[in-house]
């Protein structure tokens, strides 16, 4: 897949979950990228959009808030995408603290999982690594690398936190209909994140989409970053068939990933409605208006 530069980047994490900038480094690095809209949609949490606004009022970069929200679909963690809601709505507050206390929970028993197999004092380890914020597994694979246990974070996945590992919990993560409802009664638009990336079936995906869009869900991101070739084009097809709108990010997490930057990311087809098409644009800027379409 070819890599173009996008004014909008719709999904991107900071240090409040598993990036490795800061919400301003991460705004101050969307300015250079050239993007002028961006969505931080850190998991779970909107703990970094005071400092990403601050930061875009400064160089120049419109902030839209955003989150993303681990739910529970058919036995499936599925991710969805709020964007353009009220952060400082109480249903938003109530709902990343309950998903907080979730993502501490599964943390502590990830690591006396891992504790009963020598590794000790990960959850520790973990918290300083994110900050004090909620560790998730990316930050006890790190733990592990600094102690010693495993060498290197993609040999923490692969032989203890990935799927069916030892250190694969499942959350209890709320149901799809309870997320799309949150994010809607803070007034934002509900996007499946990343569809192509929960190893389903394309008839499952279908059921998937079918659900969320009974539910209430506005959207699908159609353009993210290590894509394979055609599945635009299916995306695409999804959203017509199905009446949803489509989205685009990156989905970064640090600069240490060469493939996936910020803005790095096509443009949306030309048929497919954009998830923004009835925000405020004249707030945003008549640039989205032109972003979709190659």
């Amino acid at each position: 897949m070819s890599h173009l530069s996008s004014i909008i980047d719709l999904h991107c994490h900071s240090t409040a979950s598993d990036g490795t900038l800061t919400p301003s480094e991460l705004v101050a690095l969307a300015h250079k990228r050239g993007v002028k809209h961006l969505a931080l949609t850190d998991h779970d949490t909107v703990s970094g959009i005071p400092d990403a606004i601050k930061c875009g009022l400064e160089v120049g970069v419109n902030i839209i808030p955003g989150v993303e929200f681990s739910t529970l679909w058919n036995g499936l963690n599925i991710h969805l995408l709020g964007l353009n809601f009220d952060s400082q709505s109480e249903v938003i507050k109530a709902a990343t603290a309950r998903q907080e206390a979730s993502r501490f929970s599964r943390a502590i028993t990830i690591a006396d999982r891992l504790s009963k197999k020598g590794f000790e004092g990960l959850y520790e380890a973990a918290i300083e690594k994110s900050g004090g914020h909620a560790p998730g597994r990316p930050h006890i694979a790190l733990a592990m690398v600094e102690k010693g246990y495993v060498n290197s974070v993609s040999t923490a996945f692969k032989k203890y936190l990935g799927s069916g590992k030892v250190g694969d919990v499942k959350s209890l993560w709320p149901s799809i209909d309870e997320v799309v409802n949150w994010i809607t009664d803070a007034g934002g638009s509900a996007v499946i994140a990343h569809p192509r990336k929960y190893n389903m079936t394309v008839t499952k995906l279908r059921r998937l989409i079918e659900d969320f869009s009974e539910a209430g869900g506005e959207g699908l991101e159609v353009i993210t970053s290590g894509q394979k070739q055609g599945e635009i084009g299916l995306l695409t097809d999804l959203c017509l068939r199905h009446g949803l709108k489509g989205s685009l990010g990156s989905d970064f997490h640090s600069p240490s990933q060469t493939w996936v930057n910020l803005g790095a990311i096509p443009k949306l087809p030309q048929s497919v409605v954009p998830i923004w098409e009835n925000w405020d644009l004249a707030l945003l800027g008549d640039d989205m208006k032109n972003e979709e379409g190659s």
